[in-house]
């Protein structure tokens, strides 16, 4: 079992979108013990649901083929879902459910994620200006 575990991260080193995403959910996974049980159970479980929708089509979008063009639609749809994830981080910090250091921490990683999304998608809607000299 852990060569198989150990053989999967090494698959994933050069991954850095899936690598970001993950720190953010990680992230996520240590503010949650301290949100107050009536919030953690409502809007700390809509969150965290929404990180692994993240977390799963990110790595979908990941490992499609370059080729196709559902690979574009599938990093929009990823784009959409952090966009929804950000909203629902900002209303629990509105609601005072997280803190402002808590907020501080996950957006970092959301925003980072954000960064590498929209370079991502440019990169394959203008695959000739990927490599050009300047």
């Amino acid at each position: 079992m852990r060569q198989v575990a150990s053989t999967l991260s090494l698959s994933l080193v050069n991954a850095s979108i899936l690598q970001c995403v993950k720190e953010g959910y990680l992230s996520w996974l240590l503010i949650v013990p301290h949100i107050a049980k009536n919030n953690r159970y409502t809007l700390g479980t809509r969150i965290e649901n929404t990180f692994l929708d993240l977390l799963e089509k990110t790595y979908t979008a990941y490992f499609t083929s370059k080729e196709t063009k559902t690979k574009t639609e599938k990093i929009t749809e990823c784009i959409h879902i952090l966009d929804t994830l950000k909203y629902f981080i900002s209303v629990a910090w509105e609601g005072k459910v997280i803190s402002n250091q808590q907020l501080e921490t996950v957006a970092n990683k959301l925003d980072e994620a954000g960064r590498r999304f929209g370079a991502w998608k440019k990169s394959l809607e203008n695959p000739e200006k990927k490599n050009r000299v300047l």
